[in-house]
């Protein structure tokens, strides 16, 4: 796996099922699109997650925000891809995704479970712009009366708050915005693809507007970078006076493939925290326990002070632990009912 900051040579077709074509334009400099017929949109949620819903929609793999953190870096990787550079600017773009919905939405099995959009790559980033396929995902959701929620830091959500709004009016619709970084030189640095905080915030407030209770991600904390108190009491400030309703925060996680990509940017730009960020993530993705408490502690007085609710980030080893002990048991709880059922004579 390279960490040189040099895509590799991705520009020609991929070796994945419904490759179409590779596009490149103008107006989208250095990022190649690669068009693939999927075969299915829905995405099961495994039961061991501690994730809070069951499926997810994902028109798009990688992502030209390029967040040097972003957890889904090594996706890209079972693509033969490469988690750093290739994940930015190598794009993979699901473009019957909406009619492919559709289709499972209208099955008869289908249960109506909550659909969530935004958990891998962002359904709104730049790509949107050119392929227009969240107006399709809408219509489907909406028009199979399944309820679901888009998370992005894209500002590209504002074009569909009128198909959002009438969406709402028959199904539970759940927005949310993520803005980590409100050191605006700083999101340069490390997210030079989003929109800027103050877009994002507006983008928050639009949709507020419309009646929309709107979480505000502000994750990942990033210890010694995002976390002083001068910073994290602006981006609270900041979020309360754009309208929204929650702030869901959690440290960083750096998971295998954004450790890689994020150490590298470190040394590069900020060599002085690499032997803390060492100590604290070289064994584990996640902050110790000690950290998010003081995190919790540092955050959770500017939230109630604001006036905004607050929902600690529910990706943690606990959680995980928790959701992974609870699909083994009743994993168990299913095979011992199959056994029973196996031995038990008949009674004609």
């Amino acid at each position: 796996m390279r960490w040189d900051g040099q895509s590799s040579d991705a520009t020609g077709a991929l070796e994945v099922p419904g490759f179409v074509r590779s596009v490149t334009t103008p107006e989208f400099a250095g990022v190649t699109f690669h068009e693939v017929l999927a075969k299915s949109a829905l995405n099961k949620v495994p039961a061991s997650s501690s994730m809070p819903f069951s499926w997810t929609v994902n028109p798009y793999r990688g992502c030209a925000h390029a967040c040097t953190y972003c957890f889904a870096r090594n996706t890209h990787t079972y693509l033969d891809l490469d988690a750093g550079s290739d994940f930015d600017r190598q794009v993979v773009v699901k473009t019957n995704v909406a009619d492919v919905l559709a289709a499972e939405l209208h099955r008869p099995r289908w249960a109506h479970d909550h659909v969530a959009l935004g958990t891998n790559t962002d359904p709104y980033q730049r790509a949107e712009g050119r392929y227009r396929l969240m107006p399709g995902i809408i219509a489907a959701l909406a028009g199979s009366r399944t309820p679901f929620s888009i998370l992005t830091k894209g500002t590209l959500l504002r074009r569909d708050l009128p198909a959002l709004e009438r969406a709402a009016a028959d199904v539970e619709v759940d927005l949310a915005l993520s803005i980590a970084v409100f050191d605006e030189g700083l999101r340069r640095e490390i997210e030079p693809g989003t929109p800027t905080a103050a877009a994002r915030l507006a983008t928050v407030r639009a949709a507020a507007e419309r009646g929309f209770r709107v979480t505000v991600f502000l994750m990942p904390v990033m210890p010694a970078l995002t976390d002083s108190r001068a910073h994290l009491e602006t981006a609270v400030r900041s979020i309360a006076v754009a309208g929204a309703h929650r702030v869901a925060y959690g440290a960083l996680h750096l998971r295998p493939g954004a450790r890689e990509w994020f150490f590298t940017w470190l040394r590069r730009s900020r060599p002085g925290l690499l032997p803390r960020y060492r100590r604290m993530y070289d064994r584990t993705a996640y902050a110790s326990a000690e950290y998010r408490q003081w995190l919790a502690a540092r955050l959770e007085p500017l939230l109630h002070e604001y006036g905004l609710q607050a929902r600690e980030d529910e990706d943690t080893p606990e959680q995980r632990r928790f959701a992974r002990n609870r699909a083994e048991a009743e994993q168990d709880r299913e095979e011992q009912g199959a056994s029973a059922a196996e031995t038990t004579p008949a009674l004609f």
